[in-house]
């Protein structure tokens, strides 16, 4: 006996209730008139994934509840689908002087216009990007239902990375494991889930069908990549990354058949997939009309650029160049000849005239003085003031364009450069910066080659570049990642071949450029530790390792 498994790996937008719910009902008419008999929709997949302290208002759980009920009444008429949808349950008891939290991250199955089971999530995650005890109780029970012939055990994500809640479900009867998921994307993700899911089914002898999340929810992303293994742990079908689809597969006898298994795309790929898709969801799901980017001649603002073009359209992007006196005539021909290949709207907007200004303001304050980053910082904040002009008379959002490697020293000016709503290469490191561009043009060359040879320069103070105050940017990248990524200490770093000059120069800039990081945008994560919601360093910090 086998029954077909459909999986909805779908691009769902949080607090949409109504919006998440047609999109399932739509899933689950395709499902059954392709005759699956279960249905699987992402962790959370009727809210949304992260809702957040969206949980935490009665308001918002009456209304998610309501669409439930919503939910289970359009696919009444669905003859022997079991549809399991992600959802928040329970409340508040507010009949005390203290909140009494018991609400559960759980996922229903419904079967022609009833609710069968509900189960609520066993294992709750409090690291990286999660705080789900902030938010939700854990469950205790198992849930395992029949459809199509085949008894199934149902598992949230979280769950199916320890092996209790996998042993039960099978002690309780299951033939085969359904785990729904929003796990997000980080570098090397993809392959960590199917090993860990490897696991329990050979703790089960059970195969496993493992339904993910799809698109962009602030700064993180999700890819996809849903996947089923056989009871041997073979992989029988793999969805693609970043797109939506809706998958089937034949689940029966420890066998799975029928599915396709997509090809993994090199790393390159998969990290510009997920920058595309972080820019297109955050611009479109918050309804800008478009964005705007203040171009410099540089590999960072060319890879944003291109980015922004293949996430949005180049109709929807307009490219903003703002020389100084410090300007090289490379740096706007480079510009120019960028945007001709892209197709975008190209404004120059000289900056002489009101730095000139600002300096005659400041004479008397500064006068003898010398020029220092002041000077320097003035140049970034016109432009900053600029383009945020330029985004506020016409409605679209300004994406910046620092790097991770700049973030994390605090090479960026506050309201200058960091000036935006949206930090598109933020978590990306200065030499991902230069991989991902290389990829780019290995599709279409939309990057003039000079851009991605010449030396780094922030081009502002005459013959300045990057290199005149930072180690090599290989070097200066492999100490960032050991020490914000994998959380070694400076006496690490430098057992691992690291100058220790670099290393407590490096560790020393990182630590004073916290209040910066504190108010830049958020931006799309790709690493498993990024300068968001899973790095929450105090400002005020007298610690020193």
């Amino acid at each position: 006996m086998s029954a077909k498994v459909a999986i909805a790996q779908l691009n769902f937008t949080v607090g949409d209730l109504a919006g998440n719910r047609r999109r399932i009902a739509d899933a689950a008419r395709d499902a059954h008139a392709a005759g699956a008999a279960v249905l699987l929709t992402p962790e959370l997949a009727l809210t949304g994934y992260p809702p957040e302290d969206l949980v935490m208002r009665r308001a918002f759980m009456e209304a998610t509840m309501a669409e439930l009920r919503a939910l289970a009444a359009d696919t009444a008429a669905l003859r022997g689908l079991a549809l399991v949808v992600g959802h928040p349950a329970g409340g508040d008891d507010r009949t005390r002087s203290i909140t009494i939290q018991q609400r559960h991250n759980a996922a229903s199955v419904l079967r022609e216009g009833r609710v069968i089971g509900t189960y609520a999530k066993r294992e709750l995650p409090n690291y990286q990007v999660f705080d789900e005890k902030r938010y939700f109780t854990p469950g205790r029970e198992t849930l395992v239902f029949e459809a199509g012939g085949v008894r199934f055990g149902l598992l949230i994500c979280e769950d199916a990375w320890f092996p209790a809640p996998a042993r039960d479900a099978r002690a309780a009867g299951a033939e085969a494991l359904l785990v729904i998921n929003a796990s997000p994307y980080h570098m090397g993700k993809t392959g960590e889930r199917v090993e860990r899911m490897r696991e329990r089914v050979a703790e089960t002898g059970l195969p496993l069908v493992f339904a993910h999340n799809v698109g962009g929810q602030d700064e993180i992303v999700f890819d996809g990549t849903s996947f089923a293994l056989d009871a041997r742990g073979e992989l029988r079908a793999r969805l693609p990354m970043f797109e939506e689809r809706l998958g089937l597969v034949s689940v029966g006898g420890g066998a799975v058949d029928g599915g396709e298994v997509a090809a993994e795309p090199p790393v390159e790929a998969q990290v510009y997939a997920a920058l595309k898709m972080g820019v297109r969801d955050y611009v479109g799901k918050n309804g800008f009309p478009g964005a705007i980017i203040g171009m410099s001649g540089g590999i960072d603002s060319a890879l944003t650029l291109a980015i922004a073009c293949d996430a949005l359209g180049a109709e929807r992007v307009r490219a903003v160049m703002m020389p100084s006196q410090y300007t090289a005539d490379i740096s706007w021909i480079d510009s120019r000849d960028m945007v001709a290949r892209l197709g975008v709207r190209y404004d120059e907007i000289p900056i002489r005239p009101m730095y000139d200004a600002f300096e005659a303001a400041l004479a008397r304050d500064f006068a003898g003085l010398a020029p220092d980053t002041t000077e320097e910082n003035l140049q970034a904040r016109i432009r900053g003031t600029l383009l945020m002009a330029l985004s506020n008379k016409h409605g679209a959002i300004v994406l910046t364009t620092g790097n991770k490697s700049e973030m994390a020293v605090g090479y960026c000016t506050l309201y200058g450069d960091m000036a935006g709503g949206f930090a598109v290469i933020k978590d990306i490191a200065k030499t991902l910066v230069y991989r991902l561009a290389a990829w780019r043009n290995s599709v279409s060359a939309v990057i003039p080659e000079r851009i991605i040879t010449r030396a780094p320069s922030a081009e502002l103070r005459p013959g300045q570049t990057d290199q005149d105050s930072l180690p090599p940017y290989e070097v200066l990248d492999a100490i960032l990642a050991a020490y914000v990524e994998e959380d070694l200490s400076p006496a690490e770093i430098v057992a691992k071949g690291y100058a220790e000059a670099d290393v407590a120069r490096v560790v020393r800039l990182i630590r004073i450029s916290e209040y910066k990081r504190r108010q830049a945008p958020v931006g799309v994560r790709v690493t498993h530790r990024a300068f968001g919601r899973d790095w929450r360093v105090p400002i005020v910090n007298r610690f020193r390792d």
